[in-house]
């Protein structure tokens, strides 16, 4: 076979390779969004759920998703800006350095069950937050900081060493450089590493229910005292999130229309990751735009 036959069949099977994927992707998001999406409403999405009557909603699921998510991204962001930029710019080849690396591999594949029960004995019990949102967010940013970390530090490899000697020449220090050059040509990888982070902190399940709860109690939306029992921002307030709560529908739902509120909350949960995703690019793109130009 010639090299020219072998480029195309090569290209070919790359093509049938993508077609497979996008094929199995529009038929997951198509069945769930067809089952989903008529369920949708402005009721359904603002009104608590109900235990034993139809009619009932998702809406202090879906606050409580969010809330989660922005407490997480809050403690484990920083963090792992922190420790990649350590690892790709300061960290020497040791002994100790190239431990920490697999430490950090070794925590990225720790099963989400494993991660929830330590939450569990440290948050829950050991430091007495008790079942709440807080000990939630400390439980998945344990779980997403290796893969924050990892891609941080590989975006910060990814930047040409033209661009520190750029800096160097105009006479930056090291930290100047890094953070008015290597940091803003980073953004983009570290964008995209934050939005994986997202899409596994909305639909993680199994290491809130050790952590966050499985339960909302009722909260007042016209109380946004973080110090009161009552407010949606009390961080040590039990939470149970859409993905929790689509779980426990489908497996000890009593209320006749469980089937429906399931399906809807499984495409509202979807329907929320998209616009997380799009909004968090769109966001990166025009902050990469503005440090650019500066």
């Amino acid at each position: 076979m010639s090299a020219k036959s072998k480029d195309r069949l090569a290209t070919a099977g790359l093509y049938v390779i993508v077609g497979i994927i996008i094929t199995v992707l529009a038929g997951l998001l198509g069945f769930v969004f067809v089952k989903g999406i008529p369920q949708l409403s402005w009721q359904f999405i603002t009104s608590p759920p109900q235990i034993f009557k139809e009619g009932g909603g998702v809406g202090p699921q879906l606050f409580n998703s969010f809330y989660l998510l922005v407490l997480t991204l809050m403690i484990s962001v920083p963090i792992a800006i922190g420790a990649g930029i350590y690892l790709a710019e300061y960290a020497k080849d040791h002994w100790i350095i190239r431990c920490i690396r697999v430490l950090i591999e070794v925590l990225s594949s720790l099963p989400s069950i494993v991660v929830g029960l330590f939450g569990f004995l440290f948050f829950v019990l050991y430091m007495g937050w008790g079942f709440s949102i807080l000990s939630g967010a400390f439980a998945l940013s344990l779980f997403n900081l290796p893969l924050l970390v990892r891609v941080v530090e590989q975006s910060i490899h990814n930047v040409p060493k033209s661009q520190r000697e750029a800096g160097w020449a105009l006479g930056f220090s090291k930290w100047e450089t890094i953070t008015t050059i290597i940091l803003p040509a980073a953004l983009p990888g570290i964008v995209t590493g934050v939005i994986l982070a997202s899409g596994r902190v909305f639909g993680e399940a199994a290491a809130l229910i050790y952590t966050a709860g499985m339960s909302t109690p009722i909260i007042d939306f016209t109380n946004w005292n973080p110090l009161s029992p009552t407010s949606p921002l009390n961080p040590f307030r039990p939470a149970e999130t859409m993905a929790v709560h689509i779980w426990k529908i489908n497996g000890e739902g009593i209320m006749p229309d469980a089937a429906a509120i399931s399906d809807g909350a499984a495409a509202l949960l979807i329907i929320s990751i998209l616009f997380f995703n799009f909004t968090s690019r769109f966001i990166g793109n025009l902050m990469f735009k503005k440090m650019g130009a500066n």
